[in-house]
């Protein structure tokens, strides 16, 4: 495991590579997002211990859509994917502790795809400041809309109600 350092701004992993790093956040935010007809859209934030790496390449090791980049000056513990498999081979915890990560990612996933499809923008707002309350006042507010996927005029309504 390594410690690494990024500044705000700086991307962590770059699209059209293969994810071979994983990364537990020590001190700062970390914003995964993809590029769509030029535009940046925010698919998830993660912060203080937590991990984040794009869990399809870095799985699968396949080419990735998704960057990540630091919202905040950032610093992570960097783990290698092969140097996780041999966790995984020989230490039966890691295993487990991978496999709730997991589900609890999926989990997330599950809830905003529901929270996207099903209801109106100010509940998906009230849905993104439930997910992310610990960190929503931290992310700016471009960022917040797009991963809302609205206008950032209707968010800055949303958030003048409140």
């Amino acid at each position: 495991m390594s410690v690494k350092t990024y500044k705000r701004g700086e991307l962590v992993h770059s699209a059209d590579t293969i994810c071979t790093k994983s990364f537990f956040i020590q001190k700062g935010l970390l914003r995964t997002y993809f590029i769509k007809d030029g535009k940046e859209i925010s698919e998830y934030f993660c912060s203080e211990e937590e991990w984040v790496n794009s869990p399809r390449s870095f799985m699968q090791r396949m080419l990735d859509i998704y960057y990540i980049d630091a919202i905040e000056n950032t610093d992570v513990f960097c783990l290698h994917v092969n140097d996780l498999v041999y966790l995984f081979e020989n230490f039966p915890e890691m295993e487990r502790y991978a496999r709730l990560s997991m589900g609890t990612l999926f989990g997330h996933f599950i809830e905003r795809i529901t929270s996207m499809r099903f209801t109106t923008a100010k509940e998906k707002y009230q849905h993104f400041c439930k997910a992310y309350q610990h960190i929503y006042h931290r992310i700016p507010l471009g960022m917040t809309a797009s991963y809302l996927g609205i206008t950032q005029e209707t968010l800055s309504r949303i958030r003048a109600e409140k």
